[in-house]
Formats: structure tokens, C-alpha cells, sequence
């Protein structure tokens, strides 16, 4: 009976963690560029409502850029497999219950801008963006540059299409 019960809440505390641990739907994550204000994997916003420039708000951090200065944007999304929830799973409880969260995706969606600074340098910054934040993003971003965002597969275009 013991064993039971602290399976169960192991499954109602840890199980829910686990599986959607990463960013959130509505939020981004600075992964790497030029821009030397933003220290990698900073969490924030990137907020599309100013009608002149797009900013990304984190704690210590407000980078913005003119739409006008966006010379490029490309959007891609990657699948992986959630291989450690399945072996952490396995391994502390399930066992072999685990497996059929080997099948399940989760899908990252990246965006790279790339821009021109104020001392007309090239720049680029490449976000991971919550999937719930990604299509309002990406339509947003081609209305106020006027550049069209480049898919990187049939598969982010539909994503970002959707």
C-alpha cells in the first residue's frame, strides 16, 4: 500500500514537471548571435506590439531593433525525442510503463533575425520561441519588416502557417 501511494505522487509531482519541462508556450529563449547584450539562454519575452521595433524583455536585459534595420528572418523547428524523461522514468518508476513517452515529440521553434546595427554592421540573434507565441511572431515580424520569413522545411512551414 505504501509503495502505492508514492508511486502516486510521484506521478502526480513529478510526472507533469517532466513532461513539459522546457520554455513556455508564450515565452523565449535567447540561444546564441551577435548580439553581445544578451547572455545565452537568457529567458524572456519577445514582444512584437511596439509598432517600430521589436524588443526581447528578460530581467536584466531590454535588446530592441527597428523593423526597418531586419534584413532577414528564417524559422525552423526541431523534433526530438523526450529519450531522458523516458529513461529517468523507467528507471525511478515505471519501468517499462515509461516507453510510450519515448514516442512522443517535442518540437523547438527557432528564429534568426538578422539585422543591421547602428553602425550598419551585420547582426543576427537566434531565438527559441514558445509554440503558442510562434505563428503570431512570425506574422508580425514579416508585416513590420516587409521581409519574408524563409522556412527551412515543409514542415516549419506549415508550422508557421498553421
Amino acid at each position: 500500500m505504501k509503495r502505492a501511494t508514492s508511486l502516486l505522487l510521484i506521478l502526480v509531482f513529478v510526472l507533469p514537471v517532466s513532461l513539459f519541462a522546457g520554455i513556455g508556450s508564450q515565452s523565449s529563449v535567447y540561444i546564441g548571435g551577435t548580439v553581445t547584450a544578451i547572455p545565452k539562454g537568457t529567458d524572456g519575452k519577445l514582444l512584437s506590439d511596439d509598432p517600430a521595433m521589436l524588443s526581447f524583455a528578460a530581467k536584466k536585459v531590454d535588446w530592441k531593433v527597428p523593423y526597418n534595420k531586419i534584413t532577414s528572418l528564417s524559422y525552423g523547428q526541431h523534433a526530438g525525442r523526450r529519450v531522458g524523461t523516458t529513461v529517468a522514468l523507467g528507471v525511478t518508476t515505471l519501468g517499462v510503463g515509461a516507453l510510450p513517452i519515448l514516442f512522443s515529440k517535442k518540437r523547438r521553434h527557432y528564429l534568426t533575425i538578422e539585422y543591421t546595427d547602428q553602425g550598419g554592421a551585420a547582426q543576427a540573434a537566434i531565438f527559441e520561441v514558445g509554440k503558442d507565441a510562434i505563428r503570431t511572431t512570425l506574422k508580425t515580424l514579416e508585416v513590420r519588416s516587409g521581409k519574408k520569413v524563409e522556412y527551412e522545411d515543409e514542415e516549419a512551414r506549415k508550422a508557421g502557417n498553421k
